[in-house]
């Protein structure tokens, strides 16, 4: 072809190669991709711990930005742990691991180290994801008050609850199914005393399901009543 000689036709195939490389990298970073490949050791640690497939998916999904941070693509943290970490590319308060699976696993062994929330695994079955979120957001695992439900969003968001292990023969009814749980997004003027008088349920009831340890509320936050 004439006006075309082999360095242009070279730069246009190195350019090629890496936007065709970016959009893979971007495919892989998916949440559908990470749960596709994750969702497999979720549910084995399900299996042999009893934490929901879904909980554990979910709460490494929101806070790994789906294995997109730099804490997690550095120091395969997927989960928000602070501890030692010697990493020379970035400088973090986040435990280090050698690998992501070594991360899922210390995320069970940090919630069974925890009083707090060891007690969940007695309490609760794999199927019953939202009282496990409740109960993992009053230990403090996490200091934002809509923590537990934007965990719970993504549950629903991409159906993981689908994944968790549910006693056999066991239908659940219909208010107890994850599609029908019961939301409130806060407003302007907004109380806890009078958002449990509208609905019907009480302040400490509000608190305990979003692991709130005041009445400050903050507009567009969401609770799970």
């Amino acid at each position: 072809m004439k006006g075309i000689n082999k360095t242009t036709i070279a730069l246009c195939l190195a350019m090629w190669l890496t936007a065709t490389s970016a959009i893979h990298t971007i495919a892989q970073e998916s949440p559908q991709a990470y749960i596709e490949q994750y969702k497999d050791a979720a549910i084995q640690h399900m299996e042999e711990h009893g934490c929901p497939a879904s909980i554990i998916l979910a709460i490494a999904m929101h806070e790994s930005a789906h294995g997109t941070s730099r804490v997690a693509r550095h120091l395969n943290n997927h989960f928000g742990i602070k501890g030692p970490n010697d990493s020379k590319e970035i400088r973090s308060a986040y435990k280090g691991y050698s690998s992501v699976e070594e991360s899922y696993q210390d995320f069970i062994d940090f919630l069974k180290r925890r009083k707090r929330t060891v007690e969940l695994f007695d309490l609760y079955e794999p199927h019953e994801y939202q009282k496990w979120v409740q109960g993992i957001a009053r230990s403090g695992y996490a200091h934002s008050t809509s923590w537990s439900s934007k965990v719970i969003n993504i549950i629903r968001k991409y159906n993981l609850h689908e994944l968790d292990k549910k006693p056999e023969g066991m239908v659940l009814a219909a208010a107890e199914m994850p599609e029908e749980a019961a939301w409130y997004t806060v407003k302007r003027g907004d109380t806890l005393y009078d958002i449990a008088r509208k609905y019907g349920t009480t302040v400490q009831t509000i608190q305990r399901n979003n692991g709130l340890t005041d009445s400050r509320l903050r507009i567009g936050q969401q609770l799970l009543l």
